[in-house]
């Protein structure tokens, strides 16, 4: 049911706008894990493309697709923390 699916993606999404604003707040990296971030966006991408391969792409998608977005935010706010971290330190 996609109901089910959707209320997954949901909370999963919630999730990940904290987490930006946690990264663009405290403008450092700990407590993160950059390989945790890619292997969220690879699955992201895995559930998109099962869902337009199996000819199954309906309003869900949107659900991935923002959920995709918001994570791969955080993976570039993850750079530019690192980053800033490297020139903090220098």
């Amino acid at each position: 049911m996609k109901v089910f699916e959707i209320l997954m993606l949901v909370c999963f999404g919630l999730s990940w706008p904290i987490s930006v604003y946690k990264s663009v707040k405290s403008k450092t990296t700990k407590g993160k894990s950059v390989f945790f971030i890619y292997a969220i966006i690879v699955g992201y991408i895995s559930g998109i493309i099962g869902k337009i391969v199996n000819h199954e792409a309906s309003y869900v998608l949107i659900f991935y697709c923002f959920n995709l977005v918001v994570v791969s935010l955080d993976l570039i706010l993850f750079y530019v923390n690192k980053h800033r971290e490297k020139l903090i330190n220098k």
